[in-house]
């Protein structure tokens, strides 16, 4: 396995996020985390980024126990891309000094080999002629692109994406899906948090559903949203579909 989360359990306070859960990831798998607000899909993701710490539990990538505090978050982290909702790029940098502030700074890559890997990178994703724009100037869609590529620089081993379209118009949730769609096609592993359910059945190899902090249910997508078995897991598809969203 890629990535291991063994009962994982986090607490704010009496509120418990993260309940004794545990969900394996395979290499070039991806895997779609389902559930309603507040069932533990983003602390999940931080959690395995290292963004929060976990109270209880191991999370292993490669092997290797990631949660251990003599590891270093920031070596870590150059395994493992996060790409949030709210694309938090700087908007005092360009396109380009925001994908390679990390690659440069944190990394130590030299500023040449970085820019041209971003370079790379833009084209691929048909966003190379907003190079030396400021985010401002973008869409909501070329925006989070730009987060998407300034998360993939470091060729991560695995990818986490966090409601990557919810904050998006409806027309420009395509192209980022269109993005996902391809990077799936190339064999990255990625688990993504996301209330697209019809995006999670078509590029999901997986689809866990999660419930106060646990994965209640999991399996392939046409089995989990089509026929699931939980009582719960029904409940909260029949309120997806009756928002015509599934």
């Amino acid at each position: 396995m890629l990535l291991t989360c063994t009962d994982i359990r986090k607490e704010f306070g009496a509120n418990v996020v993260l309940d004794n859960l545990s969900l394996d990831v395979d290499e070039h798998e991806v895997v779609a985390l389902i559930g309603a607000s507040g069932s533990g899909k983003s602390t999940l993701l931080r959690c395995v980024n290292l963004l929060t710490e976990i109270d209880d539990g191991v999370i292993t990538l490669d092997g290797e126990d990631i949660t251990d505090p003599r590891v270093d978050p920031d070596a870590v982290r150059q395994k493992i891309g996060l790409v949030f909702q709210s694309y938090n790029l700087f908007p005092h940098m360009t396109v380009l000094d925001n994908i390679t502030l990390a690659p440069v700074r944190v990394h130590k890559r030299p500023v040449a080999a970085a820019r041209e890997q971003a370079m790379e990178w833009l084209s691929r994703v048909g966003l190379s002629d907003k190079s030396g724009s400021y985010p401002d100037r973008l869409s909501g869609g070329q925006q989070q692109r730009v987060a998407i590529v300034r998360a993939l620089v470091n060729s991560p081993r695995l990818l986490l994406l966090d409601e990557v379209t919810s904050a998006l118009d409806p027309e420009l949730v395509g192209e980022v899906l269109t993005m996902i769609r391809e990077l799936k096609g190339e064999g990255m592993t990625m688990v993504l948090a996301t209330h697209e359910m019809g995006f999670a059945r078509q590029v999901a190899d997986r689809v866990a559903f999660l419930d106060k902090g646990r994965v209640l249910e999991q399996g392939p997508p046409e089995q989990v949203l089509g026929d699931p078995v939980e009582a719960r897991t029904r409940q909260f598809l029949s309120r997806i579909i009756e928002a015509g969203r599934l």
